[in-house]
């Protein structure tokens, strides 16, 4: 086996995938095929793998984001800096700076050893610095020549980073060789370096690369130690931080004193060879020197060898030459017969050219326009606007998803319910409610069957998929004809007469496009005439005359039936055309429309239908009770009783004639646990109340007549304010003496809140009537809740003729005293106006007449936003609007039409909203607000335009603003106040 035999089997095939300079680069071995198998797994792994965190181990494989394809590839981290990465991509060789978001973890099975190997091209250097001209085209030209492509490459040797210096080849090309003939790189001979080896003498050769040549001689010289190449480290064209470059140079520094030590030897041996007048060699080295000249003997004989190979190689190659001179001397014989008939034939056509001297030209056009016809029906078929349109029509009516057949039973399935449960809603007695309730179970049951069915027919709709669609198709229609107005009256046959249209369009197209296609068959057979006439190497029957016969009529039609094709594509339309186009795109939009809508309507009567499917067998098997709610009422029975027998207790233990405070201490602790205890169960009452009433709402009416016990009815008539367990003595409450002017106040703790305990003497009569205007102020506030002051809880008193309404505990204040202890400021003043004006919105809304609106009844949150107390729930509006309190400094706060005896209303609270609104702007204006006139003297008030322009418009009665009108003034929306 010769030399050559053996180096083929040590050759790798390898791909390039990454160039590190004119003479390293990383590759991956061909024969690997894990690679697709590992990008999968990163590719489903790495988006929900964890993201590194803390600092990274510089042994373990990472994931990073490659940030021009965004994909994930496994990576090693070099270094760091604060939240910054150098990593270097495993598998190709490549590195970046990366952020720790773009860096995550990686699970065991990925945990492997890197894909790409960095090779050297082995005996060769560098000859330039990285940042010079040189190197950068040295790696260019590199990068060009291998990036990407299969190399065979010959290991010769393996550096102590891991690289691996070889020779490559690419088919028959050295690359090594390419690098040398355009001094991208020197050869760097093992040899040079001092060493104690005998010197071998290196024959001169004519080639590029003379070690090529010798390359027993470099191998038996690149095994030692003296002829390592010197490492230096490696980067891509992104710069490392100074930190790694740092590093880098004390590893190459460690690199080199590992070689000087173990060059030790080698350096005792030069001094022994080279001293030998002092001293004689030693017999073993002496024996040593011979052997290792025996070899290098060898080794020059294996050179020999090959070079009279590569002798007998050339000897064949001139055998070749010499063939090929005789192959082309016969070649040279044929190019002249070949010259002969060219002749010949260009006489016969500038014969023909000068009978028809624009044929040529013709042609020319004529092959211009097949190009732009070959390109037009070679076009997306839905390229126009009109055949994009009509792709869109097709979606709409062929695809169009209409109600379910189902629905119409189950509509009247619906009504049927709804029935019975009116029945029962308006039977108050239990004698005759069991019939009621076993016809509402039928009517239920049937409505059940047809849920069942209208939930099956729609769930094999594309309801959530068809939406999308038309969004789209909208969208893209939308984009095409943007320019289009939509119309409010469309034809309803829109579709059709554009389909119409179109297929009138697309027949005369293709009557134009058959036309075309006979004129240039005539034409090609023509053609095929002309070529028969200029070959001369075959006898034809075809003349002249034959030829040029006919030859413009040909040209002529060819050329109409192209122009008119193309002119046919791109005419423009007529104004009719236009019109039936533009309908037909107003009917499409208008459809996508309906659909949609009607898409709305099925997924709300789904939900609805599977929220009653869920409630009917949630109680399938047995009817709601109110047992729970029983229970409850029983313990708090037993805490009320219990927390009375402690407060006795206590009462005595206080005033017995020696104090047991300890004793007394341990009962005050056991009251406030019982107490607490009492108002978790009431808590618990309030959440059983809720449940029944949303029972008694949408399934159970009958409920109140089965329970009557239960008070659900009364609970219901109290939007859920009425809480009967709740008593006065069940509070540790104190008097709030210096705020209790004209009903008491007592101030106490519900359910861990500060609460404040309004008192209203209240009888049969009047009972009522609080309740009723208190359930209407609390679902007006229950719709807005952050603009009015919320309602805690409403009872009677047991032992006492008293209402009580539970109000949080303002800790602030009223906005009358934050103006006498901290007067706001003008910026603060509309931002708490403004608040006071969404409360009076959201109660006008709900048609509550407010008719208290004072300071003393505006509370102010955090001297940014104000909100609305609650009123007298004991008074009608008429009475609160004439009370003595409506008054802020010195302005009446009464509107003028009250005055005189119209009933309070909205537009009354908005002039007691402006008349606050300038007392808190001017705390001393004592001028008439009397609107009767229509003009409010202000003249005398240095005031804002945009103010003054509020409030002559609050304080007129036939054009007074309404809170919703207000709010959208210049002085609440500007902020140059």
């Amino acid at each position: 086996m010769d030399q050559s035999e053996i180096q083929s089997e040590k050759m790798e095939l390898v791909v390039v995938t990454y160039v590190v300079d004119a003479i390293s680069f990383w590759a991956q071995n061909v024969t690997d095929k894990i690679n697709e198998k590992i990008n999968a797994m990163l590719t489903e792994k790495c988006p929900t793998a964890p993201i590194l965190m803390g600092r990274p181990s510089l042994h373990k494989v990472y994931a990073a984001r490659f940030s021009e394809d965004k994909c994930w590839y496994r990576c090693t981290v070099q270094q760091q800096t604060e939240d910054k990465f150098y990593i270097l991509y495993i598998d190709f060789g490549n590195m970046e700076i990366v952020s720790r978001s773009d860096l995550v973890e990686l699970p065991e099975e990925l945990q492997a050893a890197g894909l790409a190997k960095k090779y050297r091209f082995w005996g060769l250097h560098v000859s330039s610095e990285q940042d010079s001209p040189l190197h950068s085209q040295g790696k260019s030209f590199l990068h060009n020549m291998i990036h990407g492509k299969k190399l065979r490459v010959h290991k010769k040797s393996v550096c102590f980073d891991g690289t691996i210096l070889i020779e490559a080849f690419q088919g028959n090309l050295d690359i090594g060789e390419e690098l040398l003939k355009f001094k991208l790189a020197k050869v760097s001979l093992p040899g040079n370096r001092e060493n104690s080896l005998p010197s071998v003498k290196l024959q001169e050769h004519t080639g590029l690369w003379p070690s090529r040549s010798t390359s027993g001689e470099l191998d038996t010289l690149g095994s030692t130690l003296g002829s390592m190449p010197k490492l230096r480290p490696i980067f891509s064209v992104q710069k490392p931080p100074e930190v790694i470059r740092e590093q880098k140079s004390v590893i190459d520094l460690q690199h080199v004193e590992k070689l000087n030590i173990d060059q030790e030897p080698l350096t005792d041996i030069k001094s022994s060879t080279t001293d030998a007048d002092e001293q004689q060699l030693c017999p073993r080295d002496t024996e040593q020197v011979h052997n290792e000249t025996e070899s290098e003997l060898q080794r020059m004989r294996e050179v020999i060898d090959e070079k009279d190979m590569e002798i007998k190689k050339l000897k064949e190659e001139g055998s070749a030459v010499q063939l090929l001179v005789s192959l082309l001397g016969q070649q040279l014989e044929e190019a002249k017969l070949e010259l002969q008939t060219t002749k010949e034939y260009h006489e016969k056509t500038k014969e023909i050219g000068n009978n028809h001297p624009t044929v040529t030209n013709r042609i020319s056009q004529l092959a211009k326009k097949v190009d732009a016809v070959r390109k037009l029906r070679g076009r997306n078929p839905c390229s126009t606007d009109e055949d994009h349109l009509l792709q869109s029509i097709t979606i709409i009516k062929n695809y169009r998803i209409s109600m379910p057949m189902s629905s119409e039973r189950l509509e009247l399935a619906w009504k049927a319910y709804d029935q019975a449960l009116e029945n029962l809603k308006g039977c108050q007695t239990i004698t005759k409610i069991e019939p009621l309730v076993n016809s509402r179970n039928e009517a239920r049951g049937a409505l059940l069957l047809a849920v069942d069915d209208f939930l099956q027919e729609v769930d094999k709709l594309p309801v959530s998929e068809r939406p999308n669609r038309l969004t789209e198709v909208a969208s893209s229609l939308t984009g095409v004809f943007s320019s289009f107005m939509l119309l409010e009256q469309i034809d309803e046959y829109a579709f059709e007469k554009f389909c119409e249209w179109k297929r009138h369009k697309q027949q005369r197209i293709t009557t134009v496009q058959k036309a075309t296609d006979e004129a240039l068959l005539v034409l090609s057979g023509w053609a095929s005439k002309f070529s028969m006439f200029l070959c001369l190497m075959e006898k034809t029957s075809v003349t002249e005359k034959d030829v040029s016969e006919g030859v413009d009529e040909i040209l002529m039609n060819a050329d109409n039936a192209l122009s008119e094709e193309l002119n046919n594509e791109f005419s423009k339309q007529n104004n009719q055309e236009r019109k039936v186009v533009f309908n037909a795109f107003h009917k499409a939009m208008q459809d996508i429309q309906k659909e949609q809508r009607l898409l709305e309507e099925i997924k709300k009567m789904y939900d609805l239908n599977t929220k009653f499917k869920q409630e009917v067998q949630q109680w399938q098997s047995s009817p709601p009770k109110a047992d729970e709610l029983f229970v409850v009422k029983k313990r708090i029975r037993n805490l009320r009783s219990q927390l009375r027998w402690k407060l006795v207790e206590v009462s005595c233990l206080e005033e017995a004639e020696e104090l047991d405070l300890p004793e007394i201490l341990k009962k005050k602790e056991e009251i406030a646990e019982t107490r607490n205890a009492l108002f978790q169960e009431i808590s618990h009452e309030k959440q059983q109340y809720t449940l029944l009433c949303e029972l008694v709402k949408r399934s159970f009416p009958e409920l109140p007549v089965i329970y009557p016990d239960a008070d659900i009815n009364d609970y219901m008539s109290s939007a859920g304010l009425l809480m009967k367990s709740l008593d006065r003595d069940m509070f540790d409450a104190e008097p709030m003496k210096e705020l209790s002017g004209k009903r008491p106040l007592l101030s106490t703790d519900f359910q861990g809140q500060k609460v404040v305990l309004k008192c209203y003497a209240v009888d049969g009569e009047s009972e009522v009537k609080v309740l009723e205007q208190a359930a209407e102020y609390h679902r007006a506030q229950q719709h807005n809740p952050s603009t009015t002051v919320p309602l805690l809880a409403l009872f009677c008193g047991k032992s006492d003729p008293l209402a009580y309404v539970m109000v949080p505990h303002y800790s602030i204040g009223s906005l009358r005293a934050i103006q006498k202890s901290s007067p706001l400021s003008s910026c603060e003043i509309r931002n708490v106006m403004k608040g006071v004006a969404l409360g009076l919105q959201g109660l006008h809304a709900a048609s509550v007449t407010y008719a208290s609106l004072h300071p003393n009844n505006v509370f102010v949150i955090g001297r940014e936003r104000g909100i609305v107390g609650d009123y007298d729930f004991t008074k009608t509006p008429e009475q609160r609007a004439c009370d003595s309190g409506m008054i802020a400094g010195s302005i009446s706060l009464v509107a003028p039409e009250v005055k005189q005896g119209q009933p309070p209303s909205p537009a009354s609270d908005m002039y007691a909203f402006g008349g606050i609104i300038i007392w808190l702007h001017f705390p001393d204006f004592s001028g008439a607000l009397d609107s009767e006139h229509q003009n409010v003297d202000f003249t005398c008030l240095e005031m804002n335009v945009k103010l003054q322009a509020l409030l002559s418009k609050l304080l007129m009665s036939s054009t007074r603003l309404s809170a919703s009108e207000a709010l959208k003034q210049d002085y609440f929306i500007s902020d140059d106040m």
